[in-house]
């Protein structure tokens, strides 16, 4: 496969004071293509309303976008009640695609997600332990050939996002992923090799966070604390200020590893009392006689679980949990907490402890107003979230973009 390629526009330097029209169109295409890729199908008015753009720059920015294949015309939403020609809406080309990649404990999920958080296709493949990165490569490569003859046929991809649970980071190589295995591996760079297209690894959670920031409960919400229950492990992701919080090396948000307990079950990390040693699915699985649940199946059964041991359990859980979100609603004073995953079908059947956690209990409580949310993306939000990192400079220079 021949991937399209992205050409870095060249730094420009405005005078001091001043900024060059070349800056000031690149800025203003970004802003119209992210607002189409998030939003989806917008009118000339509503694009312009919201990014205060005129009319004709809106235009010349629309028309240019279309020649570069990554926005097109489609017929509007608004109907005016005058008679003549009907008003065309403008949306993104979904056919312009990237690759999305998952790595879990046991399983590898790649998906090709267009222009829009479109998803096109995915493939799955479940594996009997923790791959390692060799083997992860090779699974990926596989299950991105199977895709190949339609890629070729539909689609022009700008790359590959991976998602990975662990720190992760700013070249793509794991520091370390205890759920995985991994140590001080450059996957990033093995799998841009192997599939010949550029490869943006980051931390699930983080890119859970910027999945639901820009597609989910979280759009317009300048600081949002998202945090992601999976099968073996909890993670963090932080939006301050409308951006996600890196950290020093982009390890910003291990709130998994947030120790709640001194004395309680021993982690991945070699720690005791870990959150998500303490708040895990792995302890309840065996206790609901069932295994590998998804999210769906998980919230029927927590819906009709009659059994004591069951409810003891899911009620302590529900306890350790409430205690730690206090504490990252006192550290970070977020406007709106999101569940995802295991905590999110924890928060369905326990939402009025969880609400008092981060509406009640925090310092401060009576002078904020917080939002307590389920992702709304669900089993979406790991297939569109990767694919952001692929499609980061795309959005930021658009006519850098080259099919």
């Amino acid at each position: 496969m021949t991937p399209a390629v992205f050409e870095p526009a060249t730094p420009l330097a405005p005078p001091a004071g001043r900024t060059t029209n070349d800056l000031i169109r690149q800025q203003n295409l970004a802003s119209v293509l992210s607002l189409l890729h998030s939003r989806g199908a917008l009118s000339r008015a509503q694009l312009g309303a919201t990014t205060g753009l005129n009319r004709s720059t809106v235009t010349g920015l629309v028309m240019e976008l279309t020649e570069l294949g990554l926005v097109r015309e489609a017929p509007g939403g608004e109907r005016t009640g005058k008679v003549g020609r009907p008003t065309l809406d403008i949306e993104p080309e979904d056919h312009v695609a990237a690759l999305s990649v998952r790595a879990e404990p046991h399983a590898v999920t790649v998906a090709l997600v267009g222009l829009g958080g479109v998803v096109h296709a995915r493939l799955r493949h479940d594996t009997a332990s923790p791959p390692s990165p060799r083997r992860f490569v090779q699974i990926v490569e596989s299950s991105v050939e199977a895709m190949r003859a339609d890629i070729d046929r539909h689609y022009r991809v700008v790359g590959a996002g991976l998602a990975v649970p662990g720190l992760v980071n700013a070249n793509g190589s794991v520091l370390v992923s205890p759920t995985l295995g991994w140590k001080r591996d450059p996957v990033a760079a093995r799998l841009s090799d192997q599939l010949g297209m550029p490869v943006t690894a980051g931390n699930d959670a983080s890119i859970g966070a910027l999945a639901e920031s820009r597609f989910g409960v979280g759009v317009g919400v300048g600081n949002l604390l998202y945090l992601g229950g999976a099968m073996h492990s909890i993670g963090g992701g932080l939006i301050i200020d409308g951006t996600l919080l890196r950290g020093t090396s982009g390890y910003a948000g291990e709130l998994g590893h947030t120790v709640v307990d001194p004395r309680g079950r021993r982690c991945v990390c070699g720690r005791r009392g870990c959150l998500e040693a303490e708040v895990s699915l792995d302890i309840l699985e065996p206790l609901l006689g069932r295994r590998k649940l998804d999210e769906d199946e998980l919230d029927v059964e927590l819906g009709v679980a009659r059994n004591p041991r069951v409810m003891t359990e899911v009620t302590r859980q529900v306890e350790v949990l409430s205690i730690a979100l206090t504490n990252f609603v006192n550290a970070f004073s977020p406007e709106t907490v999101v569940l995802s995953g295991y905590l999110g079908a924890l928060l369905s059947v326990s939402r009025e402890r969880l609400a008092d956690a981060v509406r009640v209990h925090p310092l401060g409580a009576e002078g904020r107003t917080i939002r307590l949310e389920r992702a709304h993306l669900r089993s979406r939000l790991m297939l569109v979230g990767p694919a952001e990192l692929a499609f980061a400079d795309l959005l930021s220079n658009p006519a850098g973009f080259r099919g």
